[in-house]
């Protein structure tokens, strides 16, 4: 079986590295999207700005309202301000870095629906490209500086014991935890192919679980905790790792070195959106409009 194996390798030696052509066509292809769009985008400064922070102030009510229910408290679910800030911030810049690369996503069930994704069929560049970058809204950045300052808050009205583990997952949850979003936005897409009709509940774990992950573990039910820990692991965006940095036990008992596993799961948690994708695209049968 082996030899068979060697042979049909020697017989063809590209195919072992056929998909990084396709990998690098697919970034490169994403690149010149997002450039047209950019270009269109600052054809328009103004309206850019008056946009950018419109979502810039949309979004900081979220935390005007955990600061106003602060007013009336001193602590939620155990929690101070400054500690809740931190679970805020650092999901809502990975969100908004996830939502600026691949928020395109929740557009694909309207594609499949009137017929227009056979245009991007024909096209000799990767569908999941085409897709993530269309449109893409550089006035998301008002979501993204807004997670950062409130991040930036934390960070300075808490007192943290530093030390090099602690510094290390802060920069590691919000990279992690934008590549996990973004795992959920694909699969959500790929689950579009079937359901056509299903950008609310997509939403219903992008926005929803943004949402979600700026409250404490403690103030929500154990089985709730379970299903984004182990189903969909929203947790390891931030409650994990943060909670680490804040020398606070998790509500389900598990081992303070998970806080470092966020790179493994948002590896685990891109392969498995990938294949869903394919999966999703293979399902896909034109409208024949």
């Amino acid at each position: 079986m082996a030899d068979v194996v060697e042979g049909a390798v020697a017989e063809s030696p590209g195919a072992v590295f056929a998909p990084r052509p396709r990998l690098v066509e697919g970034v490169r292809a994403y690149g010149l999207i997002v450039g047209m769009w950019l270009r269109s985008t600052m054809a328009y400064r103004a309206s850019f700005l008056m946009t950018a922070f419109g979502n810039f102030t949309a979004t900081a009510f979220d935390f005007v309202t955990i600061v106003l229910m602060f007013a009336h408290v001193d602590a939620l679910g155990g929690y101070t301000l400054p500690e809740i800030a931190l679970l805020y911030g650092a999901a809502g810049t990975a969100f908004g870095l996830a939502d600026l690369l691949m928020g395109s996503m929740d557009r694909l069930g309207r594609r499949v629906r009137d017929g227009t994704l056979d245009t991007l069929l024909v096209r000799p560049v990767p569908v999941l490209a085409q897709v993530a970058a269309d449109r893409f809204a550089l006035r998301r950045l008002g979501r993204i500086t807004q997670g950062l300052l409130v991040l930036g808050y934390a960070l300075v009205a808490l007192d943290i014991e530093w030390t090099v583990a602690k510094a290390a997952v802060v920069p590691l949850m919000v990279l992690s935890g934008s590549v996990i979003f973004g795992a959920v936005f694909v699969a959500g897409g790929a689950f579009q192919f079937i359901a056509q009709d299903a950008s609310q509940v997509q939403n219903s774990f992008t926005y929803g679980g943004n949402t979600l992950l700026q409250y404490p573990p403690t103030i929500f039910a154990k089985d709730l905790v379970r299903g984004v820990t182990f189903v969909v692991p929203l947790a390891f965006v931030n409650w994990l790792p943060a909670l680490y940095v804040l020398d606070r036990d998790y509500p389900l008992g598990l081992p303070r070195w998970v806080a470092f596993l966020p790179p493994v799961v948002a590896a685990v948690c891109a392969a498995g959106a990938g294949l869903a994708w394919r999966a999703g695209l293979r399902a896909y049968r034109s409208t024949g409009s």
